[in-house]
């Protein structure tokens, strides 16, 4: 089972992820959470994302942010 969710839900508890499409566009992340996002991704799996890929795009849904983990390697 992915951790992501559980990830987003720890840096915003307010929001209900799974019923948010674009989670930038819907105001559901801002960019002081992008930085705590890659953080603890980084942290709980042990990767070190590369700042090329840490852009809105990469972390606009919970599949954007498995299918980016994926590149790295990690099974989310």
């Amino acid at each position: 089972m992915s951790k992501v969710p559980a990830i987003l839900a720890e840096i915003r508890p307010d929001v209900d992820f799974a019923a948010t499409g674009d989670f930038f566009e819907e105001g559901a992340l801002d960019s002081f959470d992008l930085v705590t996002l890659v953080a603890e991704l980084d942290r709980v799996y042990g990767i070190s994302i590369d700042g090329m890929d840490i852009v809105p795009a990469h972390f606009a849904s919970v599949a954007s942010i498995e299918a980016l983990l994926a590149r790295y390697g990690v099974a989310a």
